[in-house]
């Protein structure tokens, strides 16, 4: 694998690139890097296609650009210009959680850089009232006990629950911990606050024109699955995949499932 930067006015965005074939760009959620897709970008769907991991600004190899806020439309806009940097034409766009958002928003904002959508345990609803005071709860927290408090108290919502003795489990719980523990705090109240004031996207997805995919795990707390099938159905011609025993991170607890799932979709789009 190799990581690369695409650098433009105060922005430096770091991808990481293997495989090869037609451009897939992979946008992480939160509080995570793209060290998500570690299973996916070393598995089977690299032999086909280039997969292209991003670190949205603040995360992972990308540092922090003083934004107060990270809006989902100023991510959208810094993939735009990896896309625009490393292909001629447009790319499939995989998003899960805040990456989904942010796929959206690259679709209205920069459709024509799309050719296809996958939205990974995400939704295109805004935060309600509740959901906008728990962010303000966990700004709170991240700026008076630390990053680790987020991480430990976000992990039984991200991941499906599992035997104490699931090594998997263990180890998937250790890998989330130490993306998330590696987050500054000033990225996390970053995008905490852009995630608050995302706008509801849900009136846009009946005009999606590319292919898409909706995958959800089957017991995702977050993101539910029967918001998915919502989301699925409002998007013309689109294909769902619920993954059985996965929550909120599907490519990471069962990157088998996720790898068949998105690589028999890419396979029924024009190309490859």
């Amino acid at each position: 694998m190799e990581t690369r930067y695409v650098s433009f006015e105060r922005t430096r965005i770091a991808v990481h690139v293997t495989g090869r074939g037609p451009l897939a760009v992979l946008i992480h959620g939160y509080p995570l890097d793209h060290r998500m897709w570690a299973d996916t970008l070393h598995g089977p769907l690299a032999e086909a296609h280039t997969l292209v991991a991003v670190d949205l600004r603040g995360h992972g190899h990308s540092p922090w650009c003083g934004d107060e806020a990270h809006t989902m439309d100023t991510f959208a806009d810094d993939v735009s210009a990896v896309i625009r940097t490393l292909s001629d034409d447009p790319v499939h766009v995989v998003g899960l959680s805040m990456g989904g958002y942010v796929a959206q928003a690259l679709w209205q904002n920069h459709a024509d850089l799309v050719r296809s959508l996958a939205l990974v345990d995400t939704r295109a609803a805004a935060d309600d009232a509740a959901g906008k005071a728990a962010r303000d709860a966990a700004i709170r927290t991240a700026v008076e006990q630390g990053r680790r408090a987020i991480a430990t108290a976000m992990l039984d919502k991200l991941l499906a629950k599992r035997a104490a003795d699931d090594a998997h489990g263990l180890l998937l719980r250790a890998r989330v911990l130490t993306m998330a523990t590696a987050m500054p705090v000033e990225t996390i109240v970053a995008d905490l606050r852009g995630l608050r004031d995302r706008p509801d996207r849900t009136a846009m997805l009946p005009d999606i024109t590319v292919p898409t995919l909706v995958v959800v795990g089957s017991e995702d707390v977050i993101t539910k699955p029967p918001e998915a099938k919502a989301m699925a159905a409002a998007i013309p011609g689109a294909t769902l995949v619920e993954v059985p025993g996965c929550g909120h991170l599907v490519p990471m607890e069962d990157p088998a499932a996720f790898a068949a799932a998105l690589g028999s979709f890419w396979a029924g789009v024009g190309g490859g």
